[in-house]
């Protein structure tokens, strides 16, 4: 069906998921950054359904994070943590904007990309696994959607650093509000149904992923002069980062 092109297109951009192959026009692109969230359903579903098989196996906290933590990365293929380390690459060189623009889009891996990459996925695996210790994980799986409902939301409203490349090809045939309204739409209903079911520790995800926002505004404008398709990688990485250790302070109240 034609009205269902906009989804097999976010699908197949964010996901390795099996959807129909499509040829992208300016019609089926026009709204699909909006269905961008329903890949962050997916990764909860299965994550959900992770924290369940292993209560019914009794894993280990240790066996249980190792997976947690590479389920969203098999889902997406890792293209947001692809982002994320030609990010860190191009910050960490600390030379001019225009430098750093240009790291972004060269195809080599730097130094700092890998360590930082190593350093997340330490990070993601301690918390990950303290966080399923205290009981807190199932606050975790909404943060997916939150986090993808932000990306697209600050994709839309904040400066594109170079008006091509894959993020402008999916905002620029974007009309009117329609993506904006909807992507904030999802992000504020996926946070307050974070907060109804787990109260204070939803409220400490929420609270992260709010913070995060704020930071990256302020981040990407300040290094590279507005938002690309790898600083919203980026984005997603560290908030999806901060919502874990969010849910770990919030587990202790």
């Amino acid at each position: 069906m034609k009205a269902l092109e906009p989804v097999w297109i976010a699908l197949c951009t964010y996901s390795v998921l099996p959807v129909p192959v499509l040829d992208w026009n300016e019609d089926n692109m026009r709204y699909s950054i909006c269905w961008f969230p329903l890949v962050g359903v997916v990764v909860a579903l299965l994550s959900w359904l992770w924290l369940w098989l292993a209560g019914v196996l009794d894993v280990s906290a240790s066996f249980f994070a190792a997976i947690a933590v590479v389920i969203p990365v098999l889902i997406t293929g890792g293209i947001h943590m692809d982002g994320f380390m030609d990010t860190v690459d191009a910050i960490s060189s600390h030379k001019s904007r225009e430098q750093k623009l240009e790291i972004l889009k060269d195809s080599h891996c730097g130094a700092f990309a890998v360590i930082y990459c190593g350093v997340y996925f330490l990070l993601s695996y301690g918390v990950t696994r303290e966080v399923y210790f205290r009981g807190a994980f199932a606050a975790i799986p909404v943060g997916y959607v939150i986090s993808r409902g932000l990306s697209g939301f600050c994709a839309l409203t904040l400066k594109n650093a170079r008006g091509s490349g894959m993020l402008a090809a999916f905002t620029q045939p974007v009309q009117g509000k329609i993506a904006r309204i909807v992507l904030g739409f999802t992000s504020a209903a996926a946070m307050l149904l974070e907060i109804l079911l787990f109260r204070l520790t939803g409220a400490c995800v929420v609270l992260s992923a709010v913070g995060t926002v704020l930071w990256y505004r302020k981040k990407t404008l300040r290094e590279f002069g507005g938002v690309t398709g790898d600083t919203s990688g980026f984005f997603l990485q560290m908030c999806e980062l901060m919502m874990l250790f969010g849910a770990w302070i919030g587990s202790f109240l």
